[in-house]
């Protein structure tokens, strides 16, 4: 083993980054763990700073050179992992860099802009619905959670490998969405209109805000369209990534 100690220097550097937000921008790097998710970042071309795996843990393999892996024990594993259930795979990858001009958008482009999410798990299961309907591209805009946040690449199964996704402020996002000709669909449940109502075979970026607020006034003020999802018992909103999943699909079946 290579590292044994629960003391050893890069053990406490990895729950530092775990742990704290700041150190991780400080440094510019994230922390994957899991095969699935080391898997899928290795295949979109990321290169790990470094990669640890207790072999103990491990079930399935992943075909990296013995020489570029650090092996820890059971305990050291568990002592940095940020899961219940470890499998024993962990590595630290430079945060991508991404900007509005590297997105490449098909002819009829289907947006998501999450505006202002606050939970990594919503973010993280609004990233799977954007890899499963193929999205063109995922504007996370005035984030209140940190896109690389462990619990955001966990939550996401590593679809924040898959999807393409720009952290960029609300403005610049507006921006480039009508240079680009895409009407803004703004999901709010003060709507009139249904989800189900609206051509959506067009270019649309589909907004979506915070669950106890919603979209913010510049969202609302600056959308094309306003559609509500029906509700028919005592609450008024669902959860924003279940929302998000509904009028994604539903542009999907119009598409197809």
């Amino acid at each position: 083993m290579d590292i044994t100690s629960l003391q050893n220097t890069t053990v406490k550097y990895i729950v530092k980054l775990r742990e704290d937000k700041r150190q991780r921008q400080k440094d510019g790097v994230m922390l994957v763990e899991g095969h699935d998710e080391l898997v899928l970042a290795l295949s979109s071309g990321l290169k790990p700073q470094s990669l640890l795996t207790a072999p103990e843990l491990v079930s399935v393999s992943i075909d990296i050179p013995s020489a570029d892996l650090t092996t820890v024990t059971r305990a050291v594993f568990e002592k940095i992992s940020y899961r219940d259930n470890p499998d024993g795979w962990l590595g630290i990858f430079p945060v991508p860099k991404i900007s509005l001009a590297d997105l490449k958008l098909s002819a009829s482009p289907l947006v998501i802009v999450a505006e202002s999410v606050e939970k990594p798990g919503n973010l993280g299961a609004i990233l799977r619905t954007a890899d499963a309907a193929h999205v063109d591209a995922l504007l996370v805009c005035d984030p209140r959670v940190d896109l690389w946040n462990p619990n955001v690449v966990r939550a996401s199964r590593g679809a924040v490998f898959t999807v393409p996704t720009v952290e960029v402020d609300s403005s610049t996002a507006l921006a480039w969405l009508k240079s680009n000709k895409m009407r803004v669909l703004a999901a709010t449940p003060s709507a009139e209109v249904l989800y189900t109502d609206i051509d959506l075979k067009q270019p649309v970026a589909i907004a979506v805000g915070t669950e106890d607020e919603g979209l913010t006034d510049f969202w609302m003020q600056n959308a094309d369209l306003k559609v509500k999802i029906p509700m028919m018992g005592k609450i008024n909103s669902l959860n924003v990534s279940i929302a998000t999943a509904l009028i994604t699909y539903e542009a999907v079946r119009q598409r197809k």
